[in-house]
């Protein structure tokens, strides 16, 4: 057996980059490791997904289960905090408490301000944006007393079918992403002020090339190696000089590089579990010294390539620190126990993961802050979430950032010459079949602005011969009725189809735009940046990218051309069409 078909023990080095870690330090960290029994230290290995807030659950997670992390589920500010103090105060070890802040503060609290996807920071004229989201993301998190942002995404958005990271990613260039990430990055660390948080890249290799989820299956990142050199491979790098202090690994395979490191393989694998890529690549060839964090352990491109049992040594084996998510606690915690008691991961393994997941909460002072009683930010913190400062923030950013892709000459609709409006907001089938929750805002800011507004259709055919009677003759005047059509579609794509394209109601539905030659179709997507594949034939498309009051006030301002469309678009959106209707 060859060096490099051993299971990863890459030494750490606790007083480099991205610790950089002093002497009294370094000591917490393996005094910590050294009075830990076993199951204290198999817990540390572990982040747990909080669905549960009560009191019950959160003791078993601090007493039981000893886990090193946890993600919080979006919840009202106070009720974060309130969980964040009790596992804090709980814990022996102190926990890392992660919050998914791409877009700003709406993952952390149910009142955190949605400022904008990294698509749409990234259309905006400068970094100015992307700055800003990291800065409101950072505040509101830190607020409610999170440390380790599941962020920048550094993703590229190679292949417009992916949507997955559509909207996630800052664009379809390694260049932009780096700059943006850099200035994402950099407004995090603004915003926490004085409370230090690590900063989390994902998804190694790279998703945006496959235009698969690996929420349901393995995707790959076809790339040949030199192509990966110069596009994630230079990513990563330049993340890493920046101190990235953790890299999530995506549940991807990246096949040619994967046999250029180790010529014997005879299975590819996810990187989850492909030490090739964990150790040799990103470990080796990259020189990453900091945490290795598994993505979500329950999605299927995870679990459907070994054996649960096999699969979370095999993560840890392969170089993961850190594995994201219980499936159930009791048997992940045996499965692990187990692993180390007969060897399968060994003791020295073990002890490099725990220094690395110790001396990242080192790093961020939290060993100090436990002593202090300052891990949890005081109520008066919280006054920062959705405040009035992050609220003008988003305004600013909508009014950068909505893109007109497409338009025929309708633009800007006049209030006099096409009064009457037909709205069209076609459901988002893929959240649940739910009435889309911008219509009404949509409908009012149109008011507001003068337009007489129908809902349309008033009500869907409930047969065929409906239908056919309502493509046929009860159509025909529909110019008449209306002076314009505003779609209006705000559709998401992860976890439960990999190709999400627009969905209506019905074979010939009455919402499809088959009005588009009767009169002016203005079509805007609070979501999705790749529309126009399906919508080609309408008189103007915008990207406006999400759902939120800021955007759809900005829209309409646009529309009436009070305001000039001032964001910008890479030519992923115009989805490979090289002749549009």
């Amino acid at each position: 057996m060859s060096d490099k078909t051993l299971p990863s023990s890459r030494s750490v080095d606790l007083t480099a980059a991205p610790f950089h870690l002093g002497v009294e330090d370094v000591e917490w960290v393996r005094t910590t490791i050294d009075s830990m029994s076993l199951p204290e230290k198999i817990g540390q290995l572990f982040v747990n997904h909080n669905a549960h807030f009560d009191n019950a659950y959160l003791d078993r997670l601090v007493d039981e289960f000893r886990v090193g992390g946890i993600r919080h589920h979006t919840a009202p500010a106070a009720e974060v905090s309130a969980v964040v103090r009790r596992v804090q105060e709980r814990a022996k070890v102190p926990l890392l408490v992660a919050a998914n802040i791409e877009a700003g503060g709406d993952a952390t609290a149910s009142e955190g301000i949605l400022v904008g996807s990294a698509l749409q920071c990234a259309s905006a004229p400068d970094l100015t944006a992307s700055r800003r989201m990291g800065f409101v993301g950072g505040a509101e998190s830190a607020a409610v007393g999170c440390n380790w942002s599941f962020a920048p995404v550094v993703d590229v958005h190679y292949n417009w079918r992916n949507t997955v990271i559509a909207s996630r990613a800052f664009g379809d260039d390694p260049d932009v992403v780096i700059d943006h990430a850099r200035a994402y990055s950099e407004g995090i660390r603004d915003g926490v002020a004085e409370r230090p948080m690590a900063l989390c890249a994902k998804h190694f290799p790279g998703d945006g090339v496959d235009e698969r989820d690996q929420h349901m299956v393995t995707s790959v990142n076809t790339m040949t190696t030199a192509e990966w050199d110069n596009s994630f491979g230079r990513i990563y790098r330049n993340m890493i000089e920046d101190d990235i202090a953790s890299i999530m690994i995506g549940h991807i395979a990246l096949p040619e590089y994967s046999r250029q490191l180790r010529p014997e393989i005879d299975r590819i694998l996810p990187a989850t579990i492909a030490p090739e890529l964990a150790d040799d690549l990103l470990r080796g060839q990259l020189g990453f010294n900091g945490l290795i964090l598994t993505d979500a352990t329950h999605m299927i491109g995870f679990t459907a390539a070994l054996p649960r049992r096999e699969l979370l040594p095999a993560a840890v084996n392969a170089g993961c620190d850190m594995v994201l998510f219980f499936r159930d606690p009791v048997e992940d915690l045996e499965i692990m126990r187990t692993a180390v008691e007969t060897g399968v991961v060994s003791a020295e393994r073990l002890d490099v993961a725990l220094q690395r997941i110790l001396g990242l909460k080192a790093s961020l002072g939290l060993h100090r802050a436990q002593i202090a009683g300052t891990l949890v930010p005081d109520d008066d913190a919280r006054a920062v979430v959705g405040c009035d400062e992050h609220r003008a923030i988003a305004a600013d950013v909508a009014d950068q950032t909505v893109t007109l892709v497409r338009d025929t000459g309708v633009l800007p609709l006049d209030v006099d010459t096409h009064r009457r409006i037909r709205l069209i907001c076609p459901p988002d089938l893929l959240r649940y079949g739910a009435p889309p929750s911008y219509q009404g805002a949509m409908r009012a800011e149109l008011e507001a602005a003068g337009f007489e507004v129908e809902d349309y259709p008033p009500a869907l055919p409930k047969s065929f011969a409906e239908i056919l009677d309502h493509v046929g003759s009860s159509n025909r005047d529909f110019g008449k009725s209306c002076d314009a059509a505003i779609v209006v579609a705000g559709f998401h794509g992860i976890g439960r189809q990999s190709s999400v394209r627009l969905a209506w109601s019905m074979p010939f539905g009455p919402e499809m735009p088959w009005y588009s030659a009767e009169v002016p179709t203005i079509f805007v997507s609070l979501g999705l940046p790749n529309h126009l594949a399906d919508v080609p034939m309408v008189s103007a498309l915008i990207n406006a990218h999400a759902p939120t009051p800021e955007v759809i006030h900005a829209v309409v301002q646009k529309i009436l051309g009070h305001s000039e469309f001032r964001g910008s678009h890479n030519n992923k959106v115009l989805c490979g069409l090289t002749e549009i209707l």
